[in-house]
């Protein structure tokens, strides 16, 4: 089976098809979220590091780590803040980080000073794309995203996306990176804009994992973008994803009722030996009672906080 592997300075972790759902915490990201863009900007990393530790704490296998603010301040050095919010971060927890950055010269700033094996988010089939972020891979010897767009930009259509992931990780191999080191993203589209946003992804998840054999991953909670009640849209989408092939996922792990699904998800899927995660987490777990007010019913059970989503979905727009 295929095996991406992922590291810190003290811990391995493998994406794969026999492995745990590989949940990516997505909170470390300006994008959409002015105030956080503002106290990266000053100096302030102060929600930085509340968030690294709750997402972990909620159950993040891995977190992502994202120093866009430009929307902010459109002169502000995007390497040296990324490099710092990846220093704070590595230095706080123990998980893997995942680089995200559309700037280059933030992503290898930040591969110089990483701890153990990233995962590097990410590569497009743009050839400017190509032959900036391949090398680099290849150089650190660190996996990486490969999203599923192009020049031609983002298509409708699911047989021209599994086109450029094909072409993508054929251009890897090209520069002598294995496609066990290539998570795919093939796209997940708003439901409440594309009905078929659904079917599309788990067809795309069946080619991505029986003919080119790759680890995927996606920004989760663009499934439910525009529709109301969003989290539960995006707790039913988990386990049906999961089903189909996808191997991680870059979203909320502070929210109770999507990382419920995951681990019971890991449970159906047999990758919880034994149910023991599933067991240590919810064994002592009370059931709200009756007539308790949405915010205590909604309290974590293990650990998570609820908490505004980050900036992965913008790719496709929105938050939650």
């Amino acid at each position: 089976m295929t095996r991406t592997l992922v590291a810190s300075a003290t811990r391995e972790i493998y994406i794969g098809f026999d492995q745990p759902f590989c949940v990516i915490g997505e909170r470390i990201n300006p994008t959409g979220r002015k105030k956080l863009a503002a106290e990266m900007v000053e100096g302030n990393f102060e929600t930085v590091k509340k968030d690294a530790l709750e997402q972990v704490a909620a159950g993040a296998t891995m977190l992502d780590v994202n120093a866009g603010v430009t929307a902010v301040d459109p002169n502000a050095t995007e390497p040296d803040l990324l490099v710092q919010t990846l220093e704070i971060v590595q230095g706080l927890v123990d998980v893997p980080l995942s680089i995200d950055s559309s700037v280059t010269a933030a992503i290898e700033a930040a591969l110089k000073v990483a701890k153990g094996r990233p995962l590097v988010n990410s590569v497009t089939g743009e050839e400017e794309k190509l032959e900036a972020i391949l090398p680099l891979c290849k150089k650190y010897d660190v996996p990486v995203v490969a999203i599923s767009n192009d020049e031609s930009g983002i298509s409708m259509d699911p047989d021209v996306r599994f086109a450029v992931a094909k072409k993508i990780v054929e251009r890897a191999m090209d520069h002598g990176i294995k496609p066990e080191d290539v998570v795919v993203d093939p796209l997940v589209m708003p439901i409440g804009a594309l009905g078929d946003a659904g079917r599309q992804v788990f067809s795309l998840l069946y080619r991505l994992r029986n003919e080119l054999k790759v680890n995927t991953t996606c920004g989760l909670s663009n499934i439910s973008f525009g529709l109301p009640h969003r989290h539960g849209i995006n707790a039913a989408f988990i386990p049906m994803v999961i089903g189909a092939g996808m191997t991680s996922a870059i979203m909320n792990p502070c929210r109770p009722q999507e990382m419920e699904a995951v681990r019971g998800a890991n449970v159906l899927n047999g990758t919880d030996e034994n149910c023991s995660t599933w067991i240590m987490t919810y064994r002592d777990h009370q059931p709200a009672a009756a007539g308790a007010t949405p915010a205590a019913a909604a309290a974590p059970a293990a650990g998570g906080r609820g908490g505004r989503r980050g900036g992965r979905a913008a790719r496709v727009g929105g938050g939650a």
